[in-house]
């Protein structure tokens, strides 16, 4: 497996909150920038054709990130929206009632916890996981496809980055590259929606929140699951004649790559 499997900062738990929800506002900020809801918005609306839904449940939605603008792309002049809950294993509350309270039409936080890798109790609908993937290590990464097989339901994952470049160059560029993606967050940092005082105190004074961004951002891209990765280990045992799994990069609206998806499909009786 190609894959390595590294710490991230936000894998722990005693990260504050407020870098956690620091980093994951950047990262919604730089979905926001490559126009990733337009690719992801795509992919859903191909799925909506195969597999009808009324419901999207996102799972590691951590501030939200790109699902909220998914969402409000997709609901565009429907007569019928589809609803989507945010979900995550460690819900922040301060992110959690900053959503709910703000009345987003069509979207809800839910408060409690849920785990990704049991589909068995979960609600209803497609189920998401935007660019949370790489965080699971093997065992947990299967489990995930499993259970959505087991358990008959959609799924798909999109991955924003590719693991496409040899480990070995990885480690030696990994200096220059932690430079570009701190002085990246001193550039990204006042365009971030909801901006607040830690933010910017932690950014700039005290630049914690540049340095946990520079490592966790180039981290993923070596924890990222490879096309062979996920065939060869995490879908070996698992394809069967009443679901499908496929795997593939994902285009833009000029048809360049942006990332790739796993998509998970129970097929019609």
């Amino acid at each position: 497996m190609k894959r390595i499997q590294i710490f991230e900062f936000e894998d722990f738990n005693w990260l504050p909150p407020f870098v956690r929800s620091s980093i994951t506002n950047l990262l919604a900020l730089l979905l926001k920038m490559f126009k990733t809801k337009s690719v992801v918005a795509s992919l859903i609306n191909g799925i909506k054709k195969q597999h009808d839904f009324n419901q999207i449940v996102d799972l590691g939605s951590g501030s939200g990130g790109v699902m909220i603008d998914v969402i409000q792309e997709l609901n565009k002049n429907k007569k019928e929206p589809i609803q989507l809950l945010l979900t995550d294993l460690y819900p922040n509350k301060s992110v959690v009632n900053n959503i709910n309270n703000a009345n987003l039409e069509n979207i809800h936080y839910q408060q409690e916890s849920l785990n990704a890798t049991n589909f068995k109790n979960t609600p209803s609908g497609l189920k998401t996981m935007m660019n949370s993937f790489h965080h699971m290590p093997p065992e947990s990464a299967k489990n995930i496809l499993k259970t959505a097989q087991e358990n008959k339901q959609p799924l798909l994952i999109y991955e924003m980055g590719e693991n496409n470049i040899p480990t070995l160059l990885w480690w030696l560029l990994l200096p220059i590259s932690m430079v570009i993606m701190v002085v990246m967050v001193f550039f990204m940092t006042p365009f971030v929606k909801n901006l607040t005082f830690k933010q910017v105190l932690f950014t700039y004074l005290i630049p914690i929140i540049p340095l946990v961004y520079a490592w966790d951002g180039q981290a993923s891209l070596v924890r990222m699951y490879t096309f062979k990765d996920i065939e060869n280990h995490l879908l070996k045992g698992l394809k069967k004649d009443s679901y499908t799994w496929k795997v593939d990069v994902a285009k833009n609206y000029k048809g360049k790559k942006q990332g790739y998806y796993i998509l998970g499909l129970p097929k019609k009786k």
